[in-house]
């Protein structure tokens, strides 16, 4: 499906939405005066159109950055609290149309009059318990853009390797991931976030993929920022799903796509990051060595297939620690756990811990669980570990609730 059906569809859907929401509000509102109505009508249906026209500006025209996250998080927004806002109407009409059939297979029965005081009907309890579960979502989801979205928490993790040499057992490495730059629109607050990170003055840094949304192009007004991010023993970096381009241009070919990748290796260049693509380096300190491996996207289902770990493990088998970056959590059990036993540790992100749920030192939930077993945090099986970072930005919701923006600073430990 192209994206103009995709969101021709979509915009369709969200009128209907609006229509049935609308009449449901009046039917119960019915003491509103005729201007009252009248003023009603023009506010939610001026708001309805100028963010439906909006979302069709925002993606095809060159807008503003803060404009176009402006009209996209409204829009966002106010359909979400209408979806949870539908279930509710739904029952009130099904029980509703239960009553009519009911009445039809029975005699008219003489109609009583109503009492004075009477309690709210049923039909408008449902109604305004549907406004008020709108308004939780609307009110939480708000909050999560206001304070969430850029509330980064550096995450201290001891990672212990029994096999660490010497030289580097208390060395200090951070990881950042899911960058996603096309989203933001406060670029002092994603300064804040590089500078939390360089306070913590790491010996070296992993980010693991996805510094844009769709295109290479997203990062201009953030390259200068990102590149800021240095460590005496270097930064790497590998590719996520998102840096191919695919979700734009599609999975064939093109000159364009091409072109697009080409100008984000040169991105991660000049920001002074060494991209790693089905490669490794090896990491010197007092004479001894450790291997860090990077591979192209390798992900489960829909998502592509880039990397090539026969690849990236060639020649290492001298190296006594191999930590590897692989965007994908579904990896490190759809292939590193199976066929690279000599994999120590890896380091994915990818899942944003769906920027919703909770997190607790005991505890963590978050509906994306139910997609990917490793999530966030640190697992282990047997002697391999992975540790999932939930994400330095954010895509699609421009907020965090519960799961906020995360910088990782691991100490490395041996046995």
């Amino acid at each position: 499906m192209g994206r103009s059906l995709f969101l021709s569809i979509l915009c369709l859907v969200v009128l209907a939405l609006d229509f049935y929401c609308y009449y449901a509000i009046l039917s119960v509102f019915k003491k509103w005066s005729a201007k009252t109505k009248r003023i009603f009508a023009y506010i939610w249906w001026a708001v309805s159109l100028i963010l439906i026209i909006g979302v069709f500006c925002a993606i095809y025209l060159n807008l503003f950055l803060t404009i176009r996250a402006i009209i996209l998080v409204a829009f966002f927004l106010l359909s979400t609290a209408k979806v949870f806002m539908l279930p509710f109407l739904l029952i009130d009409d099904l029980r509703r149309l239960a009553i009519k059939l009911f009445k039809r297979k029975k005699k008219p029965a003489k109609v009583a009059e109503p009492i004075a005081g009477e309690p709210i009907s049923r039909s408008a309890f449902l109604v305004k318990a549907g406004l008020v579960a709108a308004a939780v979502p609307l009110s939480s989801l708000s909050w999560g853009i206001i304070s969430g979205a850029y509330d980064y928490q550096i995450r201290r993790v001891r990672l212990v390797l029994p096999n660490l040499p010497k030289a580097f057992d208390g060395i200090t490495m951070a990881q950042i991931s899911d960058i996603h730059s096309g989203s933001f629109y406060n670029k002092t607050a994603v300064k804040g976030g590089v500078e939390m990170l360089m306070a913590e003055k790491p010996d070296f840094v992993f980010f693991t993929g996805d510094l844009v949304n769709n295109l290479t192009s997203e990062v201009k007004d953030y390259q200068d920022i990102f590149a800021k991010v240095k460590a005496p023993l270097g930064v790497y970096s590998t590719l996520g799903n998102h840096d191919y381009g695919d979700y734009y241009f599609g999975k064939e070919t093109s000159p364009a796509k091409v072109k697009n990748l080409q100008d984000m290796v040169a991105t991660h260049k000049i920001m002074g990051y060494d991209l790693l693509m089905n490669e490794h380096r090896r990491l010197k300190v007092g004479g001894e060595e450790i291997g860090i491996l990077g591979i192209e996207n390798w992900g489960m289902g829909r998502f592509p297939k880039y990397g090539k770990m026969e690849l990236a493990t060639q020649n290492t088998d001298d190296l006594p620690v191999k930590l590897l970056l692989s965007h994908d959590p579904s990896h490190w059990r759809g292939e590193v756990l199976q066929k690279y036993p000599q994999i120590d540790a890896m380091f994915s992100g990818h899942t944003h811990g769906m920027q919703f749920g909770v997190r607790l030192k005991e505890f963590q939930w978050s509906p994306v669980q139910y997609i990917y077993k490793e999530w966030a945090g640190l697992y282990r099986e047997k002697q391999q570990q992975l540790y999932v970072n939930v994400g330095y930005g954010f895509l699609g919701y421009p907020g965090r609730v519960g799961i906020l923006p995360e910088i990782t600073i691991f100490t490395l430990q041996r046995a």
